[in-house]
């Protein structure tokens, strides 16, 4: 199960609003519906999947939007996850999401035959696309100016993470009337 939300910081201090995000198919649309609630505050987008993962997005005003997700490996699995998952964010180069044909030896042998050890098992293990770790990717200081350092985000339990982060910012109440 997954919950999102808006945080926009106002004049007025924080407001929340849950939201939808099944028309959001890119990180670019993601920015897009940030901004349609504030183009010059700072925006958070708060995302998390029941006890797997979560992630922060920042958009201030005209910026590029800052990512944080806490286990990229969960957040791969889920259609929310991969939007966040640019390759930037795993220092991928763009487009190379698949194994590196040129890299793969395509001798014609299979799996157990002559000619397939163990080196090359893990070469093509290591090319393919499925090389994403359960670690953190991102932003780590996304929240540092806001109350929530590098080891505090660090230290988030997937399961609260959220709600310790809106009450580091005192937007703790106005984010449990949107959950």
């Amino acid at each position: 199960m997954y919950f999102a939300a808006l945080l926009a910081r106002t004049e007025d201090g924080w407001e929340a609003s849950d939201t939808e995000l099944d028309d959001v198919e890119t990180l670019s649309d993601l920015t897009d519906l940030a901004r349609e609630v504030s183009d010059e505050d700072t925006v958070l987008v708060l995302i998390e999947q029941e006890d797997a993962w979560f992630g922060v997005v920042r958009v201030d005003g005209e910026e590029d939007p800052r990512i944080y997700v806490s286990d990229a490996a969960s957040a791969a699995r889920s259609s929310y996850g991969e939007i966040l998952l640019t390759d930037e964010l795993l220092g991928r180069e763009p487009g190379d999401n698949d194994a590196d044909l040129d890299s793969l030896d395509l001798d014609g042998t299979e799996d157990g035959e002559p000619g397939d050890s163990d080196d090359e098992e893990e070469e093509q293990g290591s090319v393919s696309g499925d090389a994403v770790s359960h670690s953190p990717v991102g932003d780590r200081y996304i929240l540092a100016d806001l109350g929530v350092s590098e080891k505090e985000l660090l230290a988030l339990d997937e399961g609260e993470a959220l709600n310790t982060i809106a009450e580091a910012l005192g937007a703790a109440e106005v984010l449990e009337m949107v959950r």
